[in-house]
């Protein structure tokens, strides 16, 4: 006889039923207390999501020019003349910009809160007892240089600015040490300040870097006899730009240059004007307007202002001469 040991709970499991037997009612009644198996749950699948294609991420906008069209067309603009002063060294003569034509220009293109200087090294680099002028007389030779900061744009309000340098040096001799130092330190300040405005363009000093100073006005073109504006031929027709006097009749050019200032304000005869506007009426539509806005900054015209009927002098007879001459080296390097 066999026995069967109770289950944790304290009672017997039933004899396992033989194969072909009823169950007993013990049975019964244990499989109704455990209840019916739980039936097996499917598990929700997630649904499957189409790929989607990669995007490029997002791009920075575009960072707007930080010069106007009419400070633009200021840049581009020839050289004048009349700004232009001369000096001789070591057998030359050398073009150059005074420091206080520098300034203004920068004024008035960038305008007064528009750009800034920054001294970021001034150092004396040699200072030596010389002689000075013919009678010897003892004095000071100082030497310093300067590197100079240009900064456009109101960097401390986080808008967009641009940072151009230069670097100068400057010479001061005199009697007493401290007017050499003086005269040195100002000069090496105002050297380094124009090379740093001169690669801003032709107004800063840039177009006298060119040896024929194309891009100044009553510039080597001029003086090589070529007709460009205010010249008439025998039917009183206007020379093409850039076409050489004919040999016949002579024909009457501008008065010979002189002296910036005394020609810059020369006015012109009314034939001159009528060949100026002459060759201002052969430019396409989009090279009249960049003339008429780069005029109106150059010379300050007001508001509505007639531009034509402005040009009067010999000034802008050839500030508008330079300009054709850059409008002529742009469409050859065109072709």
């Amino acid at each position: 006889m066999t026995s069967t040991s109770p289950n944790g709970n304290g009672t017997r499991p039933a004899p396992a039923a033989s194969p072909g037997r009823m169950p007993s009612a013990l049975e019964l009644l244990r499989r109704a207390e455990a209840g019916p198996p739980a039936p097996e749950v499917e598990q929700p699948t997630r649904p499957q999501l189409p790929q989607l294609p990669e995007l490029p991420g997002p791009t920075a906008p575009a960072t707007p020019g930080l010069f106007s069209a009419d400070q633009t067309a200021a840049l581009a603009a020839p050289l004048n003349r009349a700004h232009v002063q001369t000096r001789s060294q070591a057998g030359r003569i050398l073009s150059y910009l005074e420091g206080w034509v520098a300034i203004q220009e920068a004024n008035r293109i960038f305008g007064f809160d528009g750009w800034e200087r920054e001294t970021i090294e001034l150092r004396c680099v040699s200072e030596n007892r010389r002689p000075l002028g013919r009678e010897q007389k003892p004095g000071w030779g100082v030497t310093y240089i300067a590197r100079v900061r240009i900064r456009l744009g109101c960097h401390a309000m986080g808008a967009a600015s641009l940072v151009r340098e230069g670097s100068g040096a400057g010479h001061g001799m005199d009697g007493d040490l401290g007017l050499a130092h003086e005269s040195a330190l100002k000069e090496a300040e105002t050297d380094a300040m124009k090379r740093a405005l001169m690669t801003f363009g032709n107004s800063f000093g840039l177009a006298l870097y060119d040896k024929q100073q194309r891009q100044v006005t009553g510039s080597l073109r001029q003086e090589r006899g070529i007709q460009v504006l205010g010249t008439t031929g025998q039917a009183g027709q206007s020379q093409q730009l850039g076409q050489a006097a004919p040999t016949g009749p002579r024909v009457r050019a501008l008065a010979p240059e002189r002296s910036p200032k005394e020609t810059a304000a020369t006015a012109l005869t009314p034939a001159e004007v009528q060949g100026v506007h002459a060759a201002i009426s052969r430019l396409a539509r989009p090279q009249v307007d960049a003339l008429v806005t780069a005029f109106r900054q150059r010379f300050r015209l007001a508001e509505g202002a007639s531009v034509a009927a402005a040009i009067t002098q010999k000034q802008h007879h050839d500030w508008v001469e330079a300009f054709l001459v850059q409008v002529e080296g742009d469409g050859q390097r065109q072709e």
